[in-house]
């Protein structure tokens, strides 16, 4: 059911997911002797991270139509919630080994920042939890109505 809040949270989810893919997460200017250089790091940059988004993604997306099996929806976007706290902080470390391996190559006067499409886990994190709710309040609602029968 498209017309349930925790369905729309979803799509936001795999959305996110999906737009992350597809942009730089951080960016680093660096000069190496005299030579000025840019390196990037995207989410294909590391195979891991990006089968890992895509999974997330897909997980978002097939768990919107399980609205008939709120259990095992509830189940999978719990799933999917750790599976993005693993994305973040695979991030986090991909980022801090291409700095130090930035660093001992000889990089020097190094400006790094992270951006904008690499918060894009912690929005998919608050819509996966905010269904994850959604679906809970709806399970606990099913039950009530099932003891008043």
């Amino acid at each position: 059911m498209i017309q349930r809040i925790q369905s729309l949270f979803l799509l936001l989810a795999a959305i996110a997911g999906g737009a992350m893919g597809e942009f730089n997460l951080w960016s680093a200017r660096f000069t190496k002797g005299n030579v000025a250089g840019n390196q990037y790091f995207t989410a294909t940059s590391s195979y891991l991270i990006f089968i890992l988004l895509m999974l997330s993604t897909i997980l978002a997306l097939v768990t919107i139509f399980l609205y008939k099996k709120r259990p095992l929806q509830f189940r999978l976007t719990v799933v999917n919630i750790l599976l993005v706290i693993s994305i973040l902080l695979l991030i986090y470390f991909k980022v801090q080994d291409t700095a130090n391996k930035l660093i001992n190559e000889g990089a020097s006067n190094m400006q790094a920042t992270f951006l904008f499409p690499a918060f894009l886990p912690i929005v998919m994190l608050v819509c996966l939890f905010l269904a994850a709710r959604g679906i809970y309040k709806d399970q606990k609602l099913i039950k009530s109505l099932d003891r008043l029968r």
